[in-house]
């Protein structure tokens, strides 16, 4: 059993990492990648939230009737989701204010809503934390993977700080909309290359 939860929990860092091998929750990587910063803090709040819904869909998986169980866990997932909104609101506003919109688009991420309905609502309570845990912070590092390469290419800073000298000159192309296309395809495409050695 311990073998079978962490395998469910490995699975989210490679083999099922949402961007590059589901190529689920793009809207918000290709959105909020402009910084380090903005993936990860994107990253922590989809994680608590997948982790959260997963856990009590698996505990109420039962008791929810077929017919309205997409609709129940869309109302978890929104309490969730409500949850991270107000303790960012309290806690991170200025990112808060960086990710607008998209913290409360997490309610329809089909990423939540996928691990929901084709694992939490099948699986138990461990399995169903562990998946959730792996997508989660597989998840987070791949948006601040991205957020790295578009935030050092595009403004010669890491997470704010100053990379370069003065006569770096940044490529801006990367922090804008068509450089998060760009750069998540050459991520992908670094991410085959490896699997495929």
């Amino acid at each position: 059993m311990a073998k079978s939860i962490t395998q469910e929990f490995v699975k989210g860092l490679w083999a099922e990492i949402p961007p590059f091998r589901l190529v689920l929750g793009l809207c918000p990587t290709l959105a909020v990648t402009k910084s380090v910063e903005n993936g990860l803090g994107m990253g922590a709040a989809t994680t608590f939230v997948l982790v959260c819904s997963n856990i009590l869909v698996s505990l109420l998986r039962n008791v929810i009737p077929d017919k309205v169980r997409i609709a129940c866990f869309i109302i978890i997932i929104a309490t969730f989701v409500t949850v991270v909104e107000l303790m960012m609101q309290a806690y991170t506003y200025p990112l808060f204010l960086k990710l607008g919109i998209f913290i409360p688009l997490i309610v329809v991420n089909c990423i939540v809503l996928g691990r929901a309905e084709a694992f939490a609502a099948k699986n138990p309570v461990l399995h169903s934390l562990a998946d959730g845990l792996g997508i989660g912070i597989g998840y987070t590092l791949a948006l601040g993977a991205l957020g790295a390469v578009r935030e050092i290419l595009g403004n010669g800073t890491f997470y704010g700080i100053h990379l370069f000298g003065s006569s770096f000159e940044p490529f801006a192309f990367m922090v804008q909309a068509p450089g998060a296309f760009v750069g998540l395809g050459l991520m992908l495409c670094m991410m085959n290359l490896m699997e495929k050695k």
